[in-house]
């Protein structure tokens, strides 16, 4: 009896890769022995479909986008009063010019994404922008990139 691999079959469940191989069995009437190896996952953003949606609608992806009228900078388009908040719930001194860097406005509209409890994308886009009535059409073009 050879122990050859005769099957070998590749899924992906959640991130996690399970290989199984099927090896013939001693008798006919035996069922095929199956064998799995499962590797770590990666972690996963649940927030990146919204974070390309929403830099889309603010910046059309560009980090050096700047809104003069609101001064508003970066792909996120923070605003210094925003930066003002985030540096008093967190210690996290940033200056405007800091908002081009990507990562870092990513990291302060993380962490107002997370501060708001919810974990649906309509409630996380319509506080980011604000607040009241006008935000209904800001998550309107936002769930439209989505």
């Amino acid at each position: 009896m050879k122990n050859k691999i005769q099957k070998i079959k590749l899924k992906c469940l959640k991130g996690i890769l399970i290989i199984l191989f099927s090896l013939p069995a001693a008798r006919m009437s035996a069922p095929d022995i199956k064998f799995a190896y499962v590797c770590a996952a990666q972690p996963v953003n649940g927030y990146n479909r919204l974070i390309d949606a929403l830099v889309q609608v603010e910046s059309a992806g560009d980090t050096l986008a700047y809104n003069l009228s609101e001064e508003a900078t970066g792909a996120f388009q923070i605003r210094p009063i925003r930066l003002l908040d985030y540096y008093q719930r967190t210690g996290i001194s940033y200056i405007l010019a800091d908002c081009y860097n990507y990562d870092i406005s990513k990291e302060v509209f993380l962490y107002y994404a997370r501060l708001t409890g919810h974990r649906d994308y309509e409630t996380i886009a319509r506080n980011w922008n604000g607040s009241g009535e006008m935000t209904l059409d800001y998550w309107k073009k936002v769930k439209a990139n989505l």
